[in-house]
């Protein structure tokens, strides 16, 4: 990056600077002169891209490639450098394939490297010609690794010691910082549970590493549960029940938003002291509000949206930042997920409605709640909502595992501004491309979602893991969302990743879509105007 050193608004130095390097930097002098770097240099921000011209709601498939079967295709990363694709694999092995897209629309593998002695891959990210990659230890349980290459080829730059199951990896947009989403699940028999950590690396300082935890949170732990955070894990701390899954950092590159999706909550990362700032707990929708009608029932013969007395909590996979009209703001794509998969009964959540026991008091109309055709076969949450009376859970308040959106929140204060949500599952209902054994349970499963813009545009890909399907939405207007388009992809899309015209192969926008299902990769671009 180049920078302007200057301080204060004299206009001399401002006329020296333009006349030194060029009319490109003519925007860029319109910020404010006194702007502060991470080493408290003042500096100018770059100019403004030009926008392409290109058709908003005309995005379709223009390449593919089959990387394999199921999990050969789960998230991939861009290398604009040299043209590279890299795709995390877990086809047989923990693996990355290197596709050439220097002849696109021909998508071509050329290599894969392996990580034998590591559990499994998660996650790869490129920046500035590095290629991290986000590696399981040999012990699912112990230390993951993040390795750095260069992308030119393929030659090791450093290995670093992170968390414990590291799930997603970025780069900070200045190219100085590498992150770690350190998951830290437990082993099936929950007798080992490691805590969740985030890993901050300076490649600056030779790939320094600090890794925090959520300890300095514990005595506040009162307070979030009351704001819907949770807490559950079985016989797990409070810094061992804390599973960070996906990483979103600030333009500026000084702040990342980590989604807790078990937890139900976002922590803001101050990237720079390498400190956990704030946890911001995301609460329930309200499913007895039209504006969130939910499809509850797999076996009413039907795909409808309509009001329940249920609460949802969010539970968020993907997280997005993006700027609008000088605010900033997150995307969160709600999936949902539960801790079921565990050999100690004690730990397993997931539990059907019908097979409750309902307050009357709350719910007068019980018997009928329970029928399969309403709410019986419905997922819930174990963990909450009821008092014991003897040995019972009596239900008062019922909590579904997953928001079915994605939701907007204002990235200062936490505060939501608007739920893509029913809109959502009702477009892929008209579309024919909802799956109604889901409906009691995830839904349409929105898995990830990217924030970018085309054509000038401010664009929400949403992908819908259930539906087969990429929704997008304009959220130009982050409070008012407007539905634009949505199209079929491969089996199960996992990670999605937008190319902007500048950096894609042939100069126009590219939308990357993982599918983990069928293990394919499939590439979508718009209409040119």
């Amino acid at each position: 990056m180049i920078r302007i050193y200057f301080c204060g608004s004299d206009i001399k130095q401002t006329m020296n600077c333009k006349k030194l390097f060029g009319a490109i930097f003519i925007a860029s002098l319109a910020f404010a002169a006194c702007k502060k770097d991470s080493k408290d240099d003042p500096i100018v921000d770059p100019p403004v891209e030009a926008v392409v011209p290109e058709k908003i709601d005309s995005f379709k498939e223009t390449a593919a490639i089959d990387l394999g079967g199921e999990f050969a295709s789960e998230i991939s990363a861009y290398d604009p450098l040299t043209k590279k694709l890299f795709v995390a694999s877990n086809d047989g092995g923990a693996k990355v394939d290197v596709v050439d897209m220097s002849k696109y629309p021909t998508v071509t593998k050329v290599q894969t490297l392996t990580y034998a002695a590591n559990a499994g891959i998660n996650s790869v990210a490129v920046n500035n010609g590095l290629l991290a990659i986000a590696l399981d230890g040999a012990d699912k349980q112990g230390n993951g690794e993040v390795v750095v290459l260069k992308t030119l080829d393929l030659s090791e730059v450093k290995k670093i010691t992170v968390g414990a199951m590291p799930d997603m990896v970025t780069f900070s947009p200045d190219g100085n910082y590498i992150l770690s989403a350190n998951e830290g699940e437990p082993n099936p028999a929950y007798t080992v549970d490691p805590k969740g950590t985030i890993s901050i690396i300076s490649i600056k300082d030779n790939y320094s590493i600090k890794t925090i935890d959520f300890s300095a949170f514990e005595s506040q732990k009162a307070a979030l549960l009351a704001d819907g955070f949770r807490i559950y894990g079985y016989n797990a701390s409070f810094t061992q029940d804390i599973e960070p899954e996906y990483i979103a950092v600030s333009s500026d590159s000084k702040k990342a938003f980590v989604t807790l999706q078990e937890n139900n909550g976002v922590a803001e990362v101050d990237i720079l002291a390498g400190t956990i700032t704030k946890i911001i707990p995301l609460g329930t929708r309200d499913i007895s509000l039209t504006e969130n009608a939910f499809d509850v029932s797999d076996k009413d013969g039907k795909k409808v949206l309509g009001t329940w007395p249920i609460k949802a909590y969010y539970l968020p996979d993907a997280i997005s930042y993006f700027t609008s009209n000088g605010a900033t703001y997150l995307a969160l794509a709600n999936e949902g997920d539960t801790r079921q998969d565990y050999t100690p009964k004690e730990s397993k959540e997931e539990v059907r409605v019908k097979d409750l026991i309902l307050d009357p008091v709350k719910f007068p109309n019980a018997a009928t709640l329970q029928l399969d055709a309403n709410l019986g076969r419905l997922t819930v949450t174990n963990t909450a909502g009821f008092t014991m009376v003897g040995t019972n859970k009596v239900y008062q308040e019922l909590f579904s595992t997953g928001g079915r959106s994605v939701s907007i929140l204002n990235a200062n204060t936490g505060a939501l501004v608007a739920n893509i949500g029913k809109d959502l599952e009702q477009h892929v209902i008209d579309a024919g491309k909802y799956d109604d054994d889901r409906s009691d349970n995830k839904g349409v499963e929105v898995e990830s979602v990217t924030v970018a813009q085309v054509n000038g545009q401010i664009l929400a890909f949403i992908g819908m893991e259930r539906a087969d399907a990429i929704a997008i939405y304009d959220v130009t207007n982050p409070a008012a969302p407007k539905f634009v388009q949505l199209f079929s992809t491969g089996d199960a899309p996992e990670g999605l990743m937008f190319v902007k015209p500048k950096d894609s192969p042939n100069g126009r926008s590219l939308l990357i879509v993982s599918n983990e299902g069928d293990g394919t990769v499939r590439f979508y671009q718009p209409d040119k105007m």
